[in-house]
């Protein structure tokens, strides 16, 4: 058989060469970034995102959030992906602009095209992208200045601005200056740290946006066990994640046979008595608060009310991790070793009311700066598009705070960067 014939591929596996894979992939990145274009700046339009079979109330989602839009956009074309993985980094470090780092890369490729189809092969290219790159950036830390961040109120005036910015084009646009003040405030609590965790962000169907607000506490969206204080004062928290139901049964679908009732009553005692040795493993830690990540069952909660401790049952996992950092707690699963365990502390826990639903609301917390951010709004997915919107503000703030440079806006920094790259070409020679 002549080594031509020889297979190499899977069996399935298409390949592309040449011409044709240099225009599919052309092809597939400039489709995504004129996609994306019509959600850019103030005017940009929301996308409805539909989730294929899919019958719940919530399976959809209207945004113009690039990142959200992104993740949920299916491709298989190579430089498709690869605009996927640049909006996915740029949400990653700044938390916001993926839609214009999209459509900036989308048409460095139409005019990459251009070039290519004119005779001009990509090794030429890149190597002057990278010197108008450099003179671009050189451009624009030239124009910036920097601003001492104190508290003042003209500092605190010029976050505003730059926060008005960031939601000039998001459904907080119509109530940006009520926002813009919430992100601050929120920001400057973090004095100069970059810890986002601390900014908790919960959301409450119900009113409008203009009666979300800012809670110097921190908010989990549970509820106190059954015959429960509704309130605690220092408390000594545990945090954890671990079973706290005795029925494994029931539980891992096991089959026991058993030849009269008594059997079944023994195993149930035997089940209860392993609970009620782990819960008396749990209060040898000195807590007066139990935070279990899992479910807590009627049982065990009754031995945690019996000896005066508060437990707080399935909090979601994100609210738990920032839950123990908030307290100075480490989250647990095994109790045999009190003494090794990090216990939060908190001067008061206490249940209140938002809107039409009771939480519970964390004071006097280790990380001082921590706050939660309460976002109303009609419906789910205006909740939803609201709590991007803020985060994209809250990244942007935060990153403002660690590096203050700023540059003019209304299209005065990119006219400076390209009059830079206009000059850097007239003094650059070609390759004929």
């Amino acid at each position: 058989m002549a080594l031509a014939d020889k297979r190499i591929l899977n069996f399935q596996a298409e390949e592309e060469k040449g011409e044709n894979a240099r225009i599919s992939c052309f092809v597939g990145a400039i489709a995504i970034g004129d996609m994306m274009k019509t959600t850019l700046g103030p005017k940009g339009m929301d996308k409805i995102l539909l989730r294929p079979g899919s019958s719940y109330p919530n399976s959809f989602s209207v945004t113009n959030d690039g990142a959200t839009i992104m993740k949920a956009i299916g491709v298989d074309n190579p430089a498709a992906k690869v605009l996927v993985n640049i909006a996915r980094v740029q949400d990653d470090e700044v938390g916001d602009g993926t839609t214009s780092v999209v459509v900036l890369a989308t048409e460095l490729l139409r005019e990459a095209e251009k070039l290519v189809n004119s005779g001009i092969h990509p090794q030429t290219i890149i190597p002057f992208w990278h010197m108008a790159a450099a003179a671009a950036e050189k451009a624009l830390n030239d124009m910036s200045f920097e601003m001492k961040l104190d508290e003042g109120p003209e500092v605190i005036e010029r976050l505003k601005d730059l926060t008005k910015v960031t939601l000039s084009s998001k459904i907080l646009d119509q109530e940006r200056d009520h926002f813009c003040e919430l992100a601050v405030k929120a920001v400057m609590r973090l004095r100069g740290s970059d810890h986002l965790d601390s900014i908790h962000i919960i959301k409450k169907a119900g009113g409008s946006l203009r009666d979300s607000f800012m809670d110097d506490g921190f908010i989990l969206d549970k509820n106190f066990g059954i015959n429960q204080p509704r309130k605690v004062v220092n408390a000594r928290i545990l945090v954890a994640n671990t079973p706290m139901d005795y029925d494994k049964i029931k539980v891992f679908g096991s089959r026991v046979r058993v030849d009269s009732a008594a059997k079944v009553a023994e195993l149930e005692a035997a089940e209860k008595e392993k609970m009620k040795d782990k819960v008396n493993m749990i209060l040898k830690h000195d807590i007066n608060v139990f935070i279990n990540r899992q479910l807590i069952y009627n049982y065990p909660e009754q031995l945690f009310t019996d000896a005066g401790v508060v437990s707080i049952e399935h909090a979601d996992f994100e609210g738990t991790e920032r839950l123990a950092k908030v307290l100075g707690a480490e989250i647990v699963s095994t109790f045999a070793h009190p003494e090794l365990v990090k216990i939060g502390t908190c001067k008061l826990i206490e249940e209140v009311m938002i809107g039409e639903d009771k939480v519970i609301r964390f004071s006097g917390v280790q990380a001082g700066e921590a706050c939660t951010i309460v976002l109303r709004g009609a419906s789910e997915q205006i909740l939803d598009e609201a709590e991007r919107a803020l985060h994209d503000a809250l990244c942007v703030l935060v990153t403002v705070v660690k590096e203050p440079k700023f540059v003019y806006g209304g299209g005065a920094a990119e006219m400076q960067m390209a009059n830079a790259v206009l000059d850097l070409a007239r003094h650059t020679l070609g390759k004929g």
